[in-house]
């Protein structure tokens, strides 16, 4: 899943919840449970998600909703495989491109 957000330097987590279709609470919940997601906090508490949370974000949700791993399966999955996070952003890139070739395609 690629969550469609505009680029910024930070999302609230109500834009990240919307983004990824899923409550607020799941991303705090996340947040507590995975050791890579670290958004920025301001005076008020409210947290700021940067786009390298976004990405993690992406992976957690990949793996748990997509995929189907547990928590601690994907927590164990995240530490073994450093470059898991380098893999599934090439697929998402690829997945992009074979996107925009469909649409060259029926252009045509």
């Amino acid at each position: 899943m690629k969550a469609t957000l505009p680029e910024k330097r930070y999302y609230n987590i109500g834009e990240v919840a919307k983004a990824f279709d899923v409550n607020t609470s799941l991303i705090r919940f996340w947040e507590k449970e995975f050791d890579v997601l670290q958004p920025k906090k301001n005076a008020k508490g409210n947290r700021k998600f940067t786009p390298e949370d976004i990405k993690n974000l992406e992976l957690i949700f990949h793996l748990v909703k997509e995929r189907g791993f547990t928590l601690e399966g994907a927590k164990t999955h995240l530490k073994e495989n450093k470059k898991t996070l380098d893999r599934f952003e090439i697929i998402q890139k690829l997945e992009r491109v074979k996107l925009e070739l469909h649409k060259l395609k029926e252009g045509l």
